[in-house]
């Protein structure tokens, strides 16, 4: 199979027509061997039902229903589960990624080599104010944190490996960082493509302004677990040696002044170096302790389920 589509979406009813007749003819029109994976993220309008519709309509459409409302990440994730086409395209649900960037996506993954390509919407129609200035603001932290060098990590039109995607572990809210999970698995070959991005047509976007707050957040996350998340004991321990060092070096400074300097001098309790020892100290073994117990817990962590899903449509 060349394509796997997959479409994570919430309340979407209205798109999902209009969407599917656009990639079949894309498919058609290429000769592309093709599946098409929705996966309802809870959905409380007839979204589930429209798919339902379409799988009954054409064997190549496939959908995976959750229980209740988990999250783009985990909508990914198990679209990603799913999938057997040599390349796997990602879009959402609401008219806003063209399907026509296809094509172009499947050559620069198959003949240019590319791992993933990421699109980039250079030119946008949402407010400016409310999505278009947050957005070049957590893009650019997002390409200073990481490293990868890419305009519009949020972007949900993306094309990758089928390998890629069967290697990475999309959770929480990572889906804004797979370019990062992708290079920190080992598929450093990331390419970007412009793309050209649609207004919405139905509904309302799913999104507020703390989708940033918590992208930010996620970005200090995936920083810390890319760095730290195997050997916590590194970061910690490191930290520990510090403080712990900083007050036994005043504790040590006390007891040569006390014993041999000024023995008649103020009592060390009245001396604010005493404080800052103990507390650095202190600040320096629950560093360590701290260290201990996430190599424990990473030693112990047993996989738990993130979605629970309650129907399927063409899929084993």
């Amino acid at each position: 199979m060349n394509i796997s589509v997959v479409i994570p979406l919430l309340n979407e009813q209205d798109s999902l027509n209009e969407l599917y007749d656009w990639i079949a003819k894309v498919m058609q029109s290429n000769h592309f061997s093709y599946e098409i994976i929705f996966i309802d993220d809870g959905s409380s309008d007839d979204s589930w039902k429209t798919i339902e519709q379409l799988s009954n309509k054409d064997k190549y459409v496939k959908g995976i229903r959750f229980l209740k409302n988990f999250g783009k990440s985990q909508a990914l994730h198990a679209g990603f589960e799913k999938a057997q086409g040599d390349v796997v395209i990602t879009m959402d649900g609401d008219l806003q990624d063209n399907p026509d960037e296809i094509p172009e996506l499947y050559d620069m993954i198959k003949n240019d080599r590319f791992d993933l390509v990421s699109g980039w919407k250079k030119k946008r129609f949402d407010s400016v104010i409310s999505k278009n200035l947050p957005s070049k603001l957590f893009n650019w932290a997002a390409r200073r944190t990481s490293g990868v060098k890419l305009h519009d990590f949020n972007c949900g039109l993306k094309a990758y490996r089928i390998d890629v995607v069967k290697n990475i572990d999309v959770n929480g809210e990572m889906h804004r960082y797979i370019p990062v999970l992708a290079k920190n698995a080992g598929f450093a070959n990331i390419g970007e493509k412009i793309v050209q991005h649609q207004a919405r047509k139905y509904g309302e976007t799913k999104f507020g302004m703390n989708r940033f707050v918590h992208g930010f957040l996620d970005l200090i996350t995936i920083w810390f677990l890319s760095r730290f998340g195997k050997r916590p004991m590194h970061l910690f321990g490191a930290l520990g040696v510090i403080m712990f060092a900083i007050g036994f070096g005043f504790a040590l400074y006390l007891g040569i002044d006390k014993l041999f300097l000024n023995p008649f001098g103020r009592l060390i309790t009245q001396r604010p170096q005493f404080y800052i020892s103990l507390v650095t100290m202190i600040i320096g073994t629950q560093f360590f302790v701290a260290g201990f117990l996430g190599e424990i817990v990473l030693r112990n962590k047993e996989d738990k389920k993130r979605y629970l899903i309650k129907e399927k449509l063409n899929l084993n």
